[in-house]
């Protein structure tokens, strides 16, 4: 269980996330949505440990995140950042390979199945900067699924893929939480979250605005009351569209 209690986050000299308590089991895919803003890379920075709460707290598993070393941290959380910076020129199964850091091994087998879920296999020799920005994108989120982790932390991690990518990644994050890892991603789509998400967070000036099953938590009317839009949804659980009909 990786859990936040009267949570609080200050970036910037400001509170971005204010009061949040969230339970999140794994064996399960969570999307986080909001508006800009609304604190949603903040908050998966604060599930990955990568910003110390200025009041309450993060749990993994019953235990305080910042009482877990370094090391435990990064064998259970794999975080991907929405734009992860990149200090060397390295070959992409390098690159990939950086993610068996936390457990000193090369793990040979991990590598391999995450460039093979990442359709990279034929791009593996090539090097980093010679990969168009989908590329890149499959090519960094496979670093995090070569370590292995509990818990996959993404953000956006479909902003920069094509559609066949987008679908096929889905389906990988699907079977990881089939197999009983946790998965959180942030998603600005709102029909991805409702399709393919088990769970959603809804944010909203850093607030818990609604959460539950997507058709509880992305209503027509939270979507009014959080992003001032009219909507409506079309089409069948697991593929549904939203029509947006304009603004209040």
């Amino acid at each position: 269980m990786l859990a936040t209690e009267d949570l609080a986050l200050v970036r910037g000299g400001r509170e971005v996330i204010s009061g949040l308590s969230l339970a999140l089991a794994p064996g399960r895919i969570v999307a986080l949505v909001g508006p800009n803003g609304a604190g949603k890379s903040s908050l998966l920075m604060g599930l990955a440990g990568l910003i110390a709460p200025a009041r309450g707290s993060v749990s993994l598993d019953g235990e305080v995140l910042a009482g877990l070393s370094p090391k435990a941290r990064a064998r259970a959380l794999g975080y991907l950042p929405q734009e992860g910076a990149l200090a060397w020129d390295v070959a992409v199964e390098v690159l990939v390979a950086l993610g068996r850091l936390p457990w000193g091994d090369r793990g040979s087998a991990a590598i391999e199945a995450a460039l093979g879920a990442l359709d990279l296999l034929h791009l593996r020799r090539r090097p980093v900067s010679a990969l168009s920005g989908g590329e890149r994108a499959r090519a960094l989120l496979a670093r995090v699924l070569a370590g292995e982790p509990r818990w996959i932390l993404a953000d956006e991690p479909l902003a920069a893929l094509d559609l066949a990518h987008q679908l096929a990644l889905l389906a990988h994050l699907r079977a990881c939480a089939d197999a009983g890892q946790g998965v959180v991603m942030v998603l600005h789509d709102l029909a991805l979250a409702m399709n393919h998400a088990d769970h959603v967070v809804v944010l909203d000036e850093g607030r818990l605005a609604a959460q539950g099953p997507p058709a509880e938590a992305l209503t027509e009317e939270v979507i009014a009351r959080v992003w001032s839009v009219r909507a409506h949804w079309l089409g069948p659980p697991g593929a549904r569209a939203l029509v947006s009909t304009g603004l209040p």
